[in-house]
């Protein structure tokens, strides 16, 4: 539009004057080149703008694409750092073995042997493996056979919890955890105390450091042992005098599954027998089967570790006896207990005895189970009820 009335002027002046036409037509020329010019710039103004749309577009899909391989490394270096944390820990209970089995089998000279005299010494070493077996198994020679009978000695508290007893000797108090998380537990004097309908006006308050998680604590020797909420693998060691932190660990193997699928707030459970301090737990390397850990109880520190064919799967308690593990199981709908499955430690029980124990009809489900191996009784939590089933035992037959 500005073009044509531009010409149109220059018509008029070059009718009105004669003598300037030929500057005008100059004139007119230069803003023509003028106006060419400033077409093709903006024309390269406008691709110039579409190149930088383009360019940004392809910045920003480069940019998500970054963000995507950047999580997709960082995931990787999570798998990485857990693979190397499961072959470490793998590494580690190696060594326990090895240095387990070495405790057990004297070291022989290394000398140059003919082979004779080596098929000698590897028939001396067997024989001194099977012998070091049964000492092992000669202070303690129970094995479980039934159970006898149940006492329903109260009902009170949660779904969920735990009542013990210290099982040293000449010890009668009996110690009350409700629930599975809390940082305060019940000193009662007697279990004939415990059972009195005004029992908590009795009880001893006692106020922990640092809270407990789950149902798999235990007292023993005036300590109570548990695992500290809130962490993963921490089990700590209180003076039930003074409540003061003595000792901890952090347990190798614990945290990644509930010890039984049926008690899904305990991951690690305590438990003492005739032997000593043991923990339990579900090992998610070996399928979730169940990983028995010998503890020392002065020092806190592993002594040895057995991995077991028992599945934590519908489990929901264990118990030691004499250095064998028995698992009970049931249902998620709760029914009648019974024990599928056990590990000996020492190899000592023949595999022609049945591992298949029953339980009395029972409420629901145990919630923890701890065995007193005086009275050759278990303290159990059934769904809120506090019961005391009585155990049958016999001498074990040893494998020699």
């Amino acid at each position: 539009m500005y073009i044509r009335l531009l010409h149109l002027a220059t018509l008029l002046l070059l009718a009105s004057n004669p003598s300037h036409a030929q500057r005008i037509t100059s004139d007119l020329a230069m803003m023509q080149y003028f106006q060419a010019r400033l077409i093709q710039l903006e024309e390269r103004l406008i691709k110039c703008d579409q190149n930088i749309q383009v360019y940004g577009q392809k910045i920003y899909d480069l940019t998500n694409e970054m963000h995507g391989q950047v999580n997709h490394i960082r995931a990787h270096k999570s798998e990485v750092r857990m693979q190397v944390e499961n072959v470490a820990l793998r590494v580690g209970r190696l060594e326990r073995d090895m240095e387990y089995v070495q405790t057990r089998i004297p070291n022989e000279p290394q000398v140059d042997m003919e082979e004779a005299l080596l098929d000698q010494q590897l028939k001396e070493a067997r024989k001194l493996r099977e012998k070091a077996k049964v000492n092992i198994g000669t202070d303690c020679g129970t094995v479980l056979t039934g159970v006898k009978s149940m006492k329903i000695v109260k009902k009170t508290g949660d779904v969920y919890g735990a009542w013990l007893r210290d099982p040293t000797e000449g010890s009668a108090k009996v110690y009350y955890f409700d629930g599975t998380k809390n940082d305060t537990m019940l000193e009662y004097t007697s279990v004939k105390t415990f059972r009195e309908s005004n029992s908590n006006q009795k009880a001893n308050t006692i106020k922990l450091p640092f809270p407990w998680q789950g149902t798999g604590h235990i007292v023993y020797d005036g300590f109570v042992y548990y695992h500290q909420a809130d962490t993963t693998n921490r089990i700590v060691k209180v003076h039930l005098l003074n409540r003061t932190v003595s000792d901890s660990i952090l347990l190798p193997g614990v945290g990644h599954l509930p010890a039984y699928a049926l008690s899904p707030h305990t991951f690690v459970h305590l438990v003492v027998d005739e032997i000593g301090l043991w923990s339990i737990h579900a090992d998610p390397d070996l399928g979730g089967n169940l990983v028995i850990t010998k503890l020392d109880p002065g020092t806190m520190h592993v002594e040895h570790s057995w991995d077991t064919p028992c599945k934590s799967q519908d489990a929901e308690a264990a118990f030691l006896i004499c250095g064998t593990m028995y698992v009970v199981y049931n249902t998620r709908h709760g029914g009648r207990s019974s024990i599928r499955c056990l590990h000996d430690i020492h190899d000592t029980i023949l595999n022609a005895e049945p591992p298949l124990l029953f339980f009395p009809k029972g409420y629901t489900s145990h919630a923890s189970m701890q065995y007193y191996p005086k009275d050759k009784q278990l303290f159990s939590w059934d769904d809120g009820y506090q019961t005391i089933y009585k155990l049958d035992v016999k001498k074990k037959n040893m494998a020699i």
